[in-house]
C-alpha cells in the first residue's frame, strides 16, 4: 500500500484500513473534491511553479543530511499534438505538521488540459486521487521523507501518469522505454527487495528522466513556465554565438544563420529587458530586481566582448600606407604633399561613395599589416573596438588619414558581406606626445573642426563628442618633467577652448604611466590639479601594466580605486580647480619651464658623455633580453635616447635609485626663478594653485626616494673613469633640486607633509639596499659573461625586488 502525494499520515492509515474491508468509492470522490478545491486555492498564489504556499519554503533533503532520497520521475507528453512536458511539485501541509519537518518538493505531471499555474509547496492537487482506484497507472518509488534520525521503513510516494483514450500512458518519443519500465515496476514493486528498488532508481532511466526535470524541453507550453522557455531560447542563441566566435578565431566558416546568434549587445538586452518588464507587470518585481537586474547591468557594461580594445598605430605608418596607394594610382607621393593639399584630398575622398584602394594592389608587409588592421576593425566594428589612437599625431591630416582608411575598409567589407558592417566607425583619437605637438594641439583641433565634413561626422556618428589624448611619457623624456607638466596643462586648456568654440564636447584621454616621470602619482591629486573645464563629467586615463596589480589586484583595492576616480571626477566637474590667480604666475611658470628644459636637454641630448654614462650606470642594456616588457625597448634600430621608449628610460634610472628623469632640470629652473626675485610668488603659487602644488609635491616625493650613496656606488663599480665627472654634476643637480623644493614648499625636510610615506620609505631601506648592492655585483659579472643564464635569472629577481620597493617610481 502506498501513500499519495497530498495525503496525511492519518488519511493513509484510514484508507489502508478501509481498503482491506472493501470501502466504497464515495470516500475517494469526496477526497478528490476536497483536494481539487485546495489545489485551486494554492494555484492562485503560485507563479511559474516556484512560489511555496503558506510561507513554507522548499528545502533540499540532501542540503542538511547525508541521507539521500532516490526518485524516478518519468516525464510524459501532455498530448500527442503538443508533445510538451509539464512538471510540478506538491507537498502536503498536513504531512509537514505531523512529521514536524521540512521536506523538498516532489515534481509531478499535470494532466492534459490543465492550463492553470502549477502547484508547489504544500498544496494539494486534484489530479492525485487518494483512493486506491486511481484512473492512472501508479509509479511507486521509495523515498525517506522523515528528516530525523528515524529508522522507520521508507514511505512510498506514488506519482500518477495520465492515460490516453485507449488506456495507455502518454509518453513522448524520448520517454517510451521509461514508461514501460515504470509500469513493470508498479506491478512487481510490492514483492521487490528494497535494494532492487534502489537499484532501479539509480538506473539509466531514473537518471535520464531526472535530468529532463532539471533541463526541461524547449517545447513546453509557455503557460506553465514561460520565463524558462523564453530564456531557454536565449541560452541556445548564446551557445551558437559562442560557437560562431570560436570558428572565427580558428578562421573557419560559420554556417549559422544570422538570426540564430547575437551580433550586438542590444540584441541580447532586448529579451532580458522584456523579462524584467514582464516580471514587474505581474507583481514579481522582487525577482526582476535581483539576479536578472544584475545580469542586465553586466550585459550593458561589458556587452558581448567583455572589454573593448583600443587600436594604436603611429602616424608615420599611415603616411607610408598612403604613399603606397598614391604611387599605385599615379597620384605622386603622399608624403611630398603639403598640409593643404592633403586636407583637400581627404575631404574629397571622404565625401565620395567608392573605395579608394583597389583589391589588386601589391604592397609591402608593413603596409599590408596596416590595411589588414583596418579590415578587421571593419568586420568587428565599434562593438568590439573603442578608439583608434594615432601616436605621434602632429597635424589635422593625420586624423583624416585614419578616417579615410577606415571608410575604405568598411566599404570593401560591406560589399563582400552584402550588408552593412556591424557597429559604427571607431573614434579617431589623436595623441599629442612631444612638447612641439602639445603646443600645436589646440590649433590642430580647430583646423579639424573647421572642416564641414569632419564636424558633421563627429555630430552624427559620435554624438558631438571629440576625444583627444595627451601623452606624459614621451613629453617628459623630450623636455623634462617640469616642462612637460606645464605644456600638458596649457595644451588641455587650448583643446578645451577649441572644442567649446565649435560646440563640441571633449574628453581628455590621459596617457599616464606608473612612475612620476611618466605622469604617474596619486590619482585623486592628479585629477584635482587639471585645468578648469577639462574634466566635465568625463575622463579617460591609462593604467600601466606595473600598476594594475597594485591598484586592482584585490577586490577591495579595486573598489577603492573606483571610489577615488569617481570622487575626483565629480569634484573636478562640480567644483573645478582654481586657475592661476594672476597672469604673473603664468609668466613665472614660463621662466621656470624654459630654464628647466634648457638644462635637461643640454644634459641628455647635447652632452656627448651622457649616453655612455646611461648605458654603463644602469641595467638598460640588460633589460632588452630579459623579456619583461610588453614592447621592444626601442621604436627603431638606433642607440640614441630619441628612439628609446619612455618605459625603459625611466625604469632603468629607477633601478639605480637615482630616478633622474623625474627631477632633472627642476632644481635649475626653481633656482633661476628665485634668483630673479620670484621666491615669494613661488610660495604663494604653492599655497593657492592646485596644479603647481601637485607638481612640487610629486617632485618632492621622488627626491625623497632617491638615494645618492647608492647611485654613486653604481657609478664607482660600473662607469668608466672618464665619465664619472658627469655623475658628480648630476648628483649636484639633485641636491639643488632638494634645496629649492624645500624653499618653495616651506617644509623643513623632504616629505614633511606626508610622514606616513616617509616612514614607509625608511622601512623599506633594509631590504632595498642589499638588493641594489647585489644587482651591482651581478651586472659586473654579467657584462663579462653575458650568456650566463643563471646570472640573468638572478638579475631579474633583483629588478623585480627593487621595482616593488620603489613602488610608484618603478
Amino acid at each position: 500500500m502506498s501513500i499519495w502525494v497530498g495525503e496525511s499520515v492519518d488519511d493513509f492509515r484510514s484508507r489502508n484500513a478501509s481498503s482491506s474491508k472493501g470501502a466504497s468509492s464515495s470516500a475517494s470522490a469526496k477526497r478528490k473534491q476536497s483536494s481539487a478545491q485546495t489545489n485551486l486555492a494554492d494555484e492562485e498564489e503560485d507563479i511559474d511553479g516556484y512560489k511555496s504556499s503558506n510561507g513554507v519554503d522548499d528545502v533540499d533533503l540532501d542540503h542538511e543530511h547525508e541521507e539521500h532520497d532516490y526518485f524516478d520521475i518519468c516525464a510524459e507528453s501532455e498530448s500527442e499534438d503538443l508533445h510538451s512536458e509539464k512538471w510540478n511539485s506538491s507537498i502536503n501541509q498536513t504531512l509537514l505538521k505531523h512529521q514536524n519537518q521540512h521536506i523538498s518538493a516532489l515534481p509531478a505531471q499535470l494532466p492534459a488540459g490543465a492550463y492553470l499555474p502549477a502547484c508547489t509547496g504544500s498544496g494539494l492537487c486534484s489530479h492525485f486521487p487518494r483512493d486506491g482506484g486511481s484512473e492512472y497507472p501508479v509509479v511507486k518509488v521509495p523515498g525517506n521523507i522523515n528528516r530525523q534520525n528515524d529508522k522507520k521503513s521508507p514511505v512510498q510516494l506514488s506519482l500518477s501518469l495520465p492515460k490516453t483514450e485507449d488506456g495507455g500512458s502518454l509518453a513522448s518519443p524520448t520517454s517510451q522505454s521509461s514508461v514501460t519500465g515504470s509500469q513493470k515496476l508498479n506491478r512487481s514493486s510490492s514483492s521487490q527487495h528494497p535494494a532492487q528498488r534502489k537499484l532501479f532508481v539509480e538506473s539509466q532511466i531514473g537518471r535520464s528522466n531526472f535530468q529532463k526535470l532539471l533541463e526541461p524541453s524547449l517545447h513546453q507550453r509557455p503557460g506553465f513556465t514561460p520565463y524558462r522557455v523564453f530564456l531557454g531560447n536565449v541560452k541556445d542563441k548564446l551557445l551558437k554565438t559562442q560557437r560562431r566566435l570560436e570558428l572565427q578565431l580558428e578562421d573557419l566558416p560559420s554556417e549559422h544563420d544570422p538570426r540564430e546568434y547575437y551580433e550586438t549587445t542590444e540584441q541580447l538586452l532586448e529579451p532580458l529587458t522584456l523579462c524584467y518588464e514582464s516580471l514587474h507587470s505581474c507583481g514579481s518585481g522582487i525577482l526582476a530586481d535581483g539576479r536578472l537586474a544584475d545580469l542586465i547591468r553586466r550585459v550593458a557594461t561589458f556587452g558581448m566582448v567583455l572589454m573593448k580594445l583600443d587600436l594604436r598605430q603611429e602616424a608615420s605608418r599611415h603616411s607610408e600606407t598612403l604613399d603606397a596607394v598614391s604611387k599605385y594610382l599615379d597620384m605622386g607621393l603622399y608624403t611630398e604633399w603639403d598640409e593643404e593639399k592633403k586636407l583637400e584630398f581627404f575631404t574629397r575622398e571622404l565625401k565620395g561613395k567608392r573605395p579608394l584602394i583597389p583589391l589588386s594592389i601589391e604592397v609591402t608587409s608593413d603596409v599590408k599589416e596596416v590595411l589588414d588592421t583596418f579590415r578587421v576593425a571593419a568586420e568587428l566594428g565599434s562593438d568590439s573596438f573603442g578608439a583608434y589612437v594615432i601616436s605621434m599625431a602632429s597635424n589635422a591630416s593625420d586624423v583624416l588619414a585614419v578616417e579615410l582608411l577606415q571608410k575604405d575598409a568598411r566599404l570593401s567589407v560591406s560589399g563582400e558581406l552584402g550588408r552593412p558592417c556591424p557597429g559604427g566607425t571607431l573614434r579617431v583619437v589623436p595623441l599629442f606626445e612631444t612638447v612641439k605637438d602639445l603646443r600645436a594641439a589646440g590649433s590642430v583641433i580647430r583646423k579639424l573642426l573647421s572642416i564641414d565634413w569632419y564636424r558633421e561626422h563627429i555630430i552624427k556618428n559620435h554624438n558631438g563628442h571629440q576625444e583627444v589624448m595627451v601623452g606624459y611619457s614621451d613629453s617628459g623624456k623630450d623636455a623634462g618633467r617640469f616642462t612637460a607638466a606645464w605644456e600638458l596643462y596649457k595644451a588641455q586648456e587650448d583643446v578645451v577652448a577649441a572644442c567649446k568654440e565649435y560646440g563640441i564636447k571633449v574628453t581628455l584621454f590621459h596617457g599616464r604611466g606608473g612612475s612620476i616621470g611618466r605622469g604617474g602619482g596619486p590619482t585623486y591629486l592628479a585629477i584635482q590639479s587639471q585645468p578648469p573645464g577639462s574634466v566635465m563629467g568625463t575622463l579617460r586615463s591609462t593604467e600601466q601594466g606595473e600598476m594594475v596589480q597594485a591598484k586592482f589586484g584585490l577586490p577591495q583595492t579595486a573598489v577603492r580605486q573606483l571610489e577615488i576616480y569617481t570622487t575626483a571626477v565629480l569634484l573636478a566637474t562640480m567644483n573645478p580647480p582654481l586657475p592661476p590667480r594672476e597672469e604673473k604666475w603664468r609668466h613665472v611658470m614660463e621662466e621656470i619651464s624654459k630654464a628647466s628644459c634648457n638644462y635637461y636637454r643640454s644634459t641628455v641630448y647635447e652632452n656627448p658623455d651622457f649616453l655612455g654614462y646611461f648605458q654603463e650606470a644602469t641595467p638598460q642594456a640588460e633589460l632588452g633580453f630579459l623579456n619583461i616588457g610588453s614592447r621592444p625597448t626601442r621604436r627603431k634600430a638606433s642607440t640614441g635616447i630619441g628612439h628609446l621608449r619612455a618605459i625603459p628610460w625611466l625604469f632603468a634610472w629607477t633601478q639605480t635609485r637615482f630616478v633622474l628623469p623625474a627631477w632633472l632640470g627642476v632644481g635649475s629652473g626653481l633656482k633661476d626663478a628665485c634668483d630673479k626675485g620670484y621666491q615669494e610668488d613661488l610660495k604663494a603659487m604653492y599655497k593657492e594653485w592646485p596644479f603647481f602644488q601637485s607638481t612640487i609635491d610629486l617632485i618632492e616625493m621622488v627626491v625623497a626616494k632617491a638615494d645618492i650613496p647608492i647611485a654613486k656606488h653604481y657609478e664607482e663599480m660600473l662607469v668608466s673613469e672618464s665619465r664619472r665627472a658627469l655623475g658628480s654634476q648630476l648628483r649636484s643637480e639633485l641636491q639643488t633640486t632638494e634645496k629649492f623644493v624645500l624653499i618653495v614648499s616651506g617644509h623643513e625636510k623632504l616629505s614633511d607633509n606626508n610622514r606616513s610615506l616617509r616612514r614607509l620609505i625608511e622601512n623599506r631601506l633594509p631590504y632595498l639596499n642589499p638588493l641594489n648592492l647585489l644587482q651591482v655585483e651581478i651586472l659586473q659579472r654579467l657584462r663579462h659573461d653575458d650568456d650566463n643564464h643563471k646570472l640573468r635569472d638572478a638579475l631579474l629577481i633583483t629588478i623585480n625586488g627593487i621595482a616593488a620597493g620603489m613602488r610608484n617610481t618603478g
